[in-house]
């Protein structure tokens, strides 16, 4: 279901170039490598293959980044071991697989393959252009009255501790898309956030705009193998602060009065995986920022997994930085 133009893997030769690709098209799955690494050539004829298949002018293009060549774009995608493949949907990291792991690369070529269907069959749905232009996918529908106005957060300015994955992590609580545990695909991309060293996580959202806040809505897929002590859990009890200037800590946050604290039990979460959080509306109005605090899970795993992160309410005016005015002697 290719187009006419050449499906082979595009070489990128400048930053300017990689940014361009990531402008023009959908999606985007890159191939971090380098001339002399083995492991590069060997799992070179699977990406190549999926290229021929799959690539699609404006829609879905397989690169090539050559990581000895182009330096200022491995190290702005922290890339540290090859080869490296990371995917982006519009724009953004959705999943990366380091190493030459062929059941990795496939699951993640699944999961694109679904996104291109999806782009293809329906070119103004999620896959069909900017970020800000897609269709967002939800696990719960919004109450009457309300907007998902999760793309007011700052994501460069936001911090989660306590994670297991990369710097995307933020990233992929807040991706548009549908979480792949949904799709029922045993290899599907890892597109989740599982704690580190314990139970707990601590996500700092600042806000482009001052907004109102009504809902919460967390989506958590463990797995479903409930004899599996250390499957990761759903989250338990959360804490919510509102109006600080950076992330807490954990001994700070546990000491600390909440701006709302939530109990969550089984009956809360809906078939999708998704608790809709009413939260106390008047608490949260005109506010800047957000952390939430996972304090615990229900169940005896040291884990705690996220899938999706959405944010429900009102947006305020965007804030503008104005002019630097010089204080003291002229």
């Amino acid at each position: 279901m290719s187009s006419t133009h050449d499906s082979r893997p595009i070489e990128v030769t400048s930053s300017a170039q990689f940014q361009t690709i990531l402008q023009t098209n959908a999606l985007v799955v890159a191939d971090f490598y380098a001339d002399w690494c083995g492991p590069c050539k060997a799992i070179k004829p699977i990406f190549e293959k999926a290229s021929e298949e799959l690539s699609h002018e404006n829609v879905l293009a397989f690169i090539k980044v050559n990581t000895d060549t182009q330096k200022d774009i491995a190290q702005a995608y922290n890339v540290t071991s090859l080869p490296t493949f990371i995917y982006f949907r519009n724009g953004q990291i959705t999943s990366r697989v380091k190493g030459a792991d062929v059941q990795k690369l496939s699951g993640m070529l699944e999961t694109i393959r679904g996104h291109f269907q999806e782009a293809i069959e329906n070119p103004g749905g999620a896959a069909g252009g900017s970020s800000s232009s897609g269709a967002t996918w939800r696990g719960a529908e919004l109450p009457r009255g309300y907007t998902d106005i999760t793309d007011q957060i700052e994501i460069n300015r936001c911090e989660l501790l306590n994670v297991e994955s990369g710097p995307e992590g933020v990233r992929t609580l807040l991706d548009k898309s549908r979480p792949s545990a949904l799709s029922g695909q045993k290899n599907a991309t890892k597109d989740w956030v599982e704690s580190d060293t314990d139970e707990q996580l601590m996500l700092f959202l600042p806000f482009q705009a001052m907004i109102k806040l009504h809902t919460l809505q967390i989506t958590s897929l463990p797995p479903s193998d409930d004899d599996d002590d250390e499957a990761p859990m759903r989250p338990k009890t959360i804490k919510l602060f509102t109006n600080k200037s950076h992330n807490l800590g954990f001994d700070e946050a546990e000491d600390m009065s909440a701006t709302q604290a939530i109990e969550l039990s089984e009956k809360d979460w809906n078939p999708d995986g998704t608790a809709n959080i009413s939260l106390r509306y008047v608490k949260f109005q005109n506010i800047n920022s957000l952390v939430l605090f996972v304090v615990d899970g229900d169940g005896d795993s040291e884990k705690v997994r996220l899938d999706r992160v959405r944010l429900v309410g009102e947006a305020g005016e965007k804030r503008e930085m104005g002019k630097l005015e010089k204080i003291g002697d002229e």
